[in-house]
């Protein structure tokens, strides 16, 4: 299968390319560039060719030798998103519309939509399946409600799309984030040997490690039309709804001599369980290989490999956020998050 990915050089991106290609397809991708000098570890994998090119600005010509997109490029994580809401829905909500319907007219077959479980939001002990009512309670989490909205008006006999609500993501990747629950608070133990949590860590996270994420991927790629068109499937395993002190303490007990300190309940209400019973039924070959203590190891590893430094861990590239305001005060993008032209770039001090 020819599969054009979105976002390859991000987070997950870095991951699935090779990933992909490794599962005999042939792969390309495209990337706007914000992180790119966000490289931690080389992992020694070929990637496949990665165009810079901004979602807003893509068209038919280049998607229409494909047979599937997998979409992952938009502003990601909650801090991000509500930087300035106004850009959030520009290029979350209407850019992810608009490629899928410039995919559809295009006539390519599978859409895959990385969407996210935080679109439950706010909730109670209640377990929170496919079916249940979405509650997001930030920009980033609205946009994803209304792509899956949109998208899903755009189904037919011939464009197939499929939603991935994917747990919270942890685990190494090359282009690494550390703004992301398990790996901030890993980053944290090795540079500092401590966790301090400035709440009680009571809200649940659904997690799911990176490669599982890949595999979904994959399976939702190759499965029969009939198995996934136009669903919409919770990323992740059952045993991995976990409490946020609980990551604190899985994260403690796995680097050695750290300690975890809790604070008082905290203001944010995102809390939320989450069922993953409906893609093991669509998908029986996905399964969770990774738990939140193995990808803790595979941290502590990699960071004792790479010796990794407070001033590393810390570098912007690394927080979505960060980076971003970085690129916008050196005048690299402007105030549409679009790069300048090369001459009208300020020189950075």
């Amino acid at each position: 299968m020819k599969v054009l990915i979105t976002g390859a050089d991000g987070y997950i991106g870095a991951v699935l390319a090779p990933y992909l290609a490794e599962h005999g397809h042939e792969v390309s991708g495209i990337d706007c560039g914000f992180y790119r000098n966000g490289w931690l570890y080389d992992d020694g994998r070929r990637r496949p060719p990665v165009a810079t090119q901004d979602i807003r600005r893509i068209d038919a010509a280049d998607v229409v030798d494909y047979d599937a997109v997998v979409h992952l490029a938009e502003l990601s994580n909650d801090p991000l998103g509500e930087h300035d809401q106004r850009l959030t829905y520009d290029i979350n909500h209407r850019g992810s519309v608009e490629l899928a319907r410039t995919c559809q007219a295009a006539g390519l077959h599978r859409f895959i939509y990385t969407s996210s479980c935080s679109v439950y939001g706010a909730g109670s002990d209640e377990i929170k399946s496919e079916t249940s009512l979405p509650h997001p309670q930030t920009a980033y989490a609205r946009c994803k409600t209304m792509v899956e909205r949109d998208v899903q008006a755009l189904a037919d006999e011939r464009f197939s799309p499929v939603f991935l609500r994917n747990a919270t993501a942890y685990g190494a990747s090359p282009r690494m984030r550390f703004d992301i629950v398990l790996n901030n608070l890993a980053g944290h133990a090795w540079t500092g040997g401590e966790i301090k949590m400035t709440s009680d860590g009571t809200p649940w996270r659904p997690l799911v490690h990176v490669n599982d994420i890949c595999e979904a991927i994959r399976l939702a790629l190759e499965a029969p039309r009939e198995a996934v068109h136009n669903q919409v499937f919770n990323v992740g395993s059952d045993e991995q709804n976990y409490r946020i002190r609980e990551i604190a303490e899985i994260i403690a007990g796995t680097f050695p001599g750290c300690v975890a300190t809790f604070g008082p309940p905290s203001g944010d209400s995102r809390s939320y369980r989450v069922s993953f019973a409906k893609i093991h039924r669509h998908l029986p070959a996905f399964r969770c290989r990774w738990t939140a203590e193995r990808g803790a190891r595979q941290l502590r590893d990699i960071f004792q490999r790479i010796e990794l430094s407070k001033e590393v861990f810390g570098y912007r590239a690394y927080t979505r956020l960060l980076q971003l305001k970085y690129l916008l005060a050196t005048r690299q993008i402007d105030e549409e998050f679009y790069f300048r032209e090369a001459a009208e770039r300020a020189t950075p001090a």
